[in-house]
């Protein structure tokens, strides 16, 4: 890692008055995402190309995400993943006007990677570089629906480890309105998950168990539903979830939670997603409410989840509040969302591309950290 940043360097010769191609490398984590993102004199970018390889397979056998292999397999992905979308869309690398890559928060190891192979490619391109907010890009991703919002909104932030209520008034302007405390929503589906034997990532299985589940079935906290502010935890529900499934299974007199019943499973995996999706739609119906905002985002992996969307959709409609999702496919760590962050940065002129290809990457970064 250099001493420099690659954003506070000498700032390459970009013309905003025409059309750019943004190259956009995500490797936070557990998937390799690299996409082509045209911008446009006016109105929101275009997405020309991605392509994306998921980790999930791998991993699985550990039970989670072992950082070194997840390293390791981002550098054997990011360049054909870099060919395959150069030639779906028609272009060549010395087409590119601006390399994007992933810059923080995320597993260091793998961040290291991406934010590698962008600068060796500008610096062999001669071409300007740019280190994303890997939550700014899930924040923004709903730009690249058919249906893009506009601003300002309210936007839910579900993601992994974060989940995150803030109102959005422009690219860069953002106010964090409430936040976890401990678990985030993604995190209690997981480990939720873990707890009922499910295989990795545990969350997706969850919801789907819980589709053929009674949601009424067991009566989980709804953690700090009533607490007045706009904050969250879900720590307490995770023990909730464990000390139940504890009891289930001592009641049954089985070896474990695996052993009970599919219907018995299902009903505590529903009871569980419920508690969840209460939470997170009575607070960002309560952060409408107090920023008077007539619109909703929601973005990241938790996005995807189909009973928090039907929930979200009738509530917002009663209230005549627009919500807007990005498109399943790209809910998850992608690189279209990197792409669209950084070409919406340099359109708006909230942030300039460098020539300095030394690079760092951030681990920990807070997004009301970023300007």
């Amino acid at each position: 890692m250099g001493g420099a940043v690659a954003n506070q360097g000498h700032v390459g010769r970009l013309n905003m008055e025409r059309s750019m191609l943004v190259l956009g490398i995500e490797s936070s984590c557990d998937e390799t995402g690299v996409a082509l993102v045209q911008t446009r004199a006016q109105g929101v970018p275009v997405l020309l190309a991605h392509a994306l390889y998921s980790q999930i397979e791998m991993h699985q056998a550990f039970g989670g995400v072992v950082p070194e292999l997840a390293s390791r397999d981002h550098i054997r992905r990011v360049l054909p993943l870099t060919r395959e979308v150069l030639t779906e869309s028609g272009h060549q690398l010395q087409d590119l006007d601006v390399v994007a890559y992933t810059r923080g928060p995320g597993l260091a190891g793998a961040l290291l990677v991406g934010a590698g192979v962008a600068c060796a490619l500008g610096a062999a391109l001669q071409k300007p570089v740019l280190g994303v907010h890997h939550l700014e890009g899930h924040l923004l991703s709903p730009f690249l629906s058919k249906d893009p919002p506009e601003f300002p909104f309210v936007a839910l932030l579900v993601s992994g480890g974060h989940t995150q209520l803030m109102r959005v008034n422009g690219v860069g302007d953002y106010e964090i309105l409430g936040e976890t405390i401990d678990d985030a929503a993604g995190e209690a589906f997981d480990k939720s998950a873990k707890l009922m034997g499910l295989a990795y990532p545990g969350g997706p299985l969850l919801a789907k168990l819980a589709e053929e589940g009674d949601a009424k079935a067991y009566a989980l906290p709804r953690p700090l539903l009533h607490s007045g502010d706009l904050d969250f935890s879900f720590a307490g529900l995770k023990t909730a979830v464990l000390v139940q499934s504890q009891r289930m299974v001592a009641a049954a007199g089985v070896a474990g939670f695996e052993a009970l019943s599919r219907q018995v499973q299902a009903d505590l995996a529903a009871s569980t997603q419920a508690a969840i999706v209460e939470v997170l739609l009575k607070k960002s119906l309560k952060a409408l409410q107090q920023t008077g905002l007539k619109r909703l985002v929601v973005a990241g992996g938790v996005g995807a989840n189909r009973s928090l969307r039907l929930q979200l959709n009738r509530a917002c409609q009663e209230r005549s509040v627009q919500v807007h999702y990005p498109e399943l496919h790209l809910c998850t760590d992608n690189g279209a969302m990197i792409a669209m962050a950084a070409a919406m940065r340099l359109q708006t002129g909230k942030q300039t591309a460098s020539t300095t290809y030394a690079f760092d990457v951030k681990p920990r970064w807070p997004l009301d950290a970023i300007a």
